[in-house]
């Protein structure tokens, strides 16, 4: 093995070790598999691209091209060309694995599920490390720097991952790296030739010379992992950082500004509906008359990409000691005032505040930010709600089904920033909200619709173990199989009220909790819940309830207000059921109240079974396949690659002795003679190299220039056959150059494409292998025992 191919395997190896550290970070280690095939197919590239040779960006662009193909085989195999060749098709769904990778790796903890996202993440992180790793430590032969992104590698898996093992995996990165450096300086040492003032080798050893300065640079290795695994154990720790859990995400600042990028929500909302223990987060206690209404918001998400929803960047400042009146409420509008007491359990950490909307005031200790355009309060610098006690004045506004319908226009800049639909939304989502809402006769009208259509006729199922799916389609997956929880029913809602032109966002909490004996109120893990608001001048952000079994419908969406809305603890609206409940079967005895509620006794429905891929187990096979299929297509380009390899190698630099420059003139003569033969010219071993070069211009058809470079070949080569001490001439491989440069132009276009792809010199590779066949073949016998037949017998 060449020490370029050694280098190579040693790259491979260690971005496989570095990677290792990512093993942890999710339940199954399957992705390791295809990523061990895809990065020694990226080195395998690599390698033939250099020994062609390639210039080296064209090496990498092979590599890239080459990997991307086979991730697009494992991932995107049914949106790919021919399964194997990706399009915009496969770029778009890469875009939605990334994401669903992105929402999975936020929403999960560790060890997280390998879904197919997550999959795709570390099997593509892996992918392009290693071409980071191949193209600095072997195309460009710097070993060095490729620690950069093996560190890059090994930063993400310590960073997210805190377990007592923690030192095997720095080992194998660390390994890894070590033997990377020795693999290059080791090579470089064989370049130089034999290193003197080492200490004496193993006589009889092969490298004696560079056998010393490797044993110390693996003494030096050794004592540098050990130091970096020793010293930290002497080093004071520091909590926290840009990974910690508690973190809130908020810019520095002197509590009068700064920004909040919030981290979406979201991404816990299913785990808290799913969890097996029901656990108190919060006990609260109000003035509020009706409980029905005492949801505590946390924030409002407002940005929507066609996928998901998720909270602007916003600017923050100090809390105010009266919050501003809430954005479009008017005068006329019923308003009661409403205090509350709350206080966080001692585990509950969470960034946002929990308040009724909308706040009129907060009294709180820490550090707490105030975001104007949410009405909503953040924690600064890793302040969380955990064992928090608060209190919260808040409006208890109460508009008529009359006021809502007669809302004029809102304002130009309000209803263009919350009417944004991305492009890519699918057709089916405004087609449906217009088809729901057909002869309407106001905003408010479509939107009682749009929620009773969710709520009750439309024959929807509340299940928090359902897949819609993720990405542009997730919406329109979840219309057409009518299975979900909150976060789908709000999501839908409020995109369809968008393309209506109704102004609209999500909001992220708590439904109302359980009274219990001592009056206070208790929300637990099962009340998280999203639900969206629709805006309408002259009373603001407005709720609404579109999700079946959940929370309460608001008394302005329904003809006849009910006398009582206190939640009742027998009705499943408390916690999440296991099962989903049936479609909605509306009866004459059964009212919509009743059908929101789930009340009306409707049979169970079965759980929809769970949404999952195979994973890159599914097109394992179908790469080897591939790549068997690779090599076949490759057979018929590999006489052109090999005359190019061995062209380059003849006509490459030579020694500055006078044996390798002799050996170099009759390599660049051999070349000459195959390349006339490539083109028609068979040599001929019994003319004198000044008779073949006579022939080779007459029958080449060569103008004077190429025909001079010709014979300048020839005298060199019987200089070196006969002269008592020939030498060196320069400039022999240029001629050469020049020499096929001319044949290719005198040459007609069968014969061009003739010489390039099937050129006739590579016989010489049947020659060269019947000839080592041979050979072998007389060692072997010659190395078996000659069996003598004892004396005195006879045959």
């Amino acid at each position: 093995m060449s020490g370029r191919a050694r280098l190579a395997v040693r790259a491979a190896a260690a971005t496989l070790m570095a990677a290792c550290a990512l093993l942890p970070l999710v339940g199954q280690p399957t992705w390791l598999a295809p990523a061990i095939l895809l990065v020694a197919v990226q080195s395998v590239v690599g390698a033939a691209a250099r020994r062609v040779p390639l210039a080296r960006p064209l090496t990498v662009a092979a590599q890239a091209l080459v990997s991307l193909m086979l991730l697009s085989l494992v991932f995107a195999r049914q949106q790919s060309v021919i399964g194997l060749i990706p399009g915009p098709e496969a770029f778009r769904h890469f875009a939605d694995l990334l994401q669903q990778g992105s929402d999975d790796v936020s929403r999960y903890a560790i060890p997280a599920p390998l879904t197919d996202g997550i999959q795709l993440m570390l099997v593509g992180g892996v992918v392009l490390i290693g071409l980071l790793v191949d193209t600095l430590a072997v195309t460009f032969r710097s070993a060095a720097p490729a620690g950069l992104p093996l560190l890059a590698l090994y930063s993400v898996a310590a960073g997210l991952y805190d377990g007592a093992y923690d030192w095997v995996w720095f080992l194998l990165a660390a390994a890894g790296y070590l033997v990377l450096l020795l693999a290059e300086g080791r090579e470089r040492l064989a370049q130089w030739g034999r290193v003197f003032g080492g200490a004496p080798s193993t006589p009889g050893a092969p490298d004696g010379g560079v056998v010393a300065p490797v044993r110390t640079g693996r003494r030096i290795g050794a004592v540098a992992l050990g130091a970096a695994l020793m010293v930290p154990l002497a080093l004071p720790t520091m909590q926290g950082g840009l990974l910690d859990a508690a973190g809130a995400g908020v810019g520095a600042g002197n509590g009068n500004g700064g920004t909040i990028s919030a981290v979406n929500p979201l991404v816990s909302l299913r785990d808290s509906l799913n969890v097996e223990n029901d656990r108190p987060v919060l006990s609260l206690r109000t003035s509020a008359a009706d409980l029905s209404d005492m949801y505590l918001r946390i924030v409002s998400l407002d940005d929507f990409d066609g996928t998901t929803w998720k909270p602007s960047q916003r600017h923050i400042v100090g809390i105010p000691d009266v919050f501003p009146t809430p954005v479009g409420l008017s005068r006329d509008v019923k308003r009661t005032s409403v205090r509350t007491t709350v206080r966080a359990a001692d585990w509950y950490a969470q960034d946002w505040l929990p308040m009724p909307y909308p706040p009129s005031g907060v009294r709180i200790s820490g550090n707490w930010r105030y975001e104007p355009v949410g009405m909503t309060l953040v924690g600064d610098h890793g302040q969380n709600t955990r064992g928090a006690s608060y209190r919260i004045t808040s409006l208890d506004v109460r508009p008529t089904p009359e006021q809502l319908a007669a809302a004029p226009q809102p304002p130009a800049a309000l209803k263009r920033e919350y009417t944004k639909v991305p492009a890519r939304l699918p057709k089916v989502v405004a087609s449906t909200a217009q088809e729901v809402t057909a002869g309407s006769a106001s905003h408010y009208e479509e939107a009682v619709k749009l929620q009773d259509y969710f709520s009750v006729t439309g024959g929807f199922q509340y299940d928090t173990r359902v897949e819609v799916g993720r990405g542009p389609d997730a919406i329109a997956n979840f219309l057409k199989k009518k299975q979900g929880f909150c976060v789908h029913f709000s999501f839908a809602m409020a995109a369809m009220a968008r393309t209506l032109g109704i102004p609209a966002r999500v909001a992220v909490g708590f439904a109302p909790g359980t009274p219990q004996a001592d009056g206070s109120v208790s929300v637990t893990l099962k009340d998280a819940h999203a639900w969206p608001e629709l805006y309408f001048e002259g009373v603001g952000w407005t709720r609404f309830e579109p999700t079946p079994s959940r929370g309460t419908v608001p008394s302005y969406t329904l003809p006849d207000t009910p006398g009582s809305s206190v939640p009742d603890e027998s009705l499943p609206s408390r916690g999440s059921s296991a099962a989903p409940s049936a479609a909605a079967s509306p009866s004459d005895g059964c009212s919509a109240q009743l059908r929101k509620l789930d009340a009306c006794g409707s049979p169970s429905a079965a759980p929809a079974p769970q949404g999952g891929g195979g994973g890159p187990w599914q097109g394992l096979w179908l790469a080897l396949i591939v790549l068997g299929a690779l090599v076949v297509l490759a057979l018929p380009l590999s006489p052109l690659l090999w005359r190019k390899r061995l062209r380059s190698a003849r006509l490459g630099a030579h020694a500055r002795t006078e044996e390798g420059a002799a050996a170099h003139t009759l390599a660049v003569w051999q070349e000459l003679t195959d390349s006339a033969w490539d083109f028609g010219i068979p040599p001929d071993e019994s003319q004198t190299p000044r008779t073949a070069a006579a022939r080779i211009v007459r029958l080449g058809l060569l103008d004077p220039q190429a025909g001079a470079a010709v014979h300048r070949v020839a005298d060199a080569v019987e200089q070196v056959l006969y002269a008592p001490r020939p030498r060196p001439v320069a400039g022999l491989a240029e001629d050469v150059r020049r020499v096929i440069a001319a044949l290719t132009g005198a040459a007609g276009r069968r014969a061009r494409l003739r010489a390039l792809f099937a050129p006739r010199s590579a016989v010489r590779v049947l020659w060269v292998a019947s000839a080592r066949w041979t050979a072998f073949r007389a060692r072997v016998a010659a190395a078996r025992p000659v069996l003598r037949r004892p004396s005195g017998q006879r045959g």
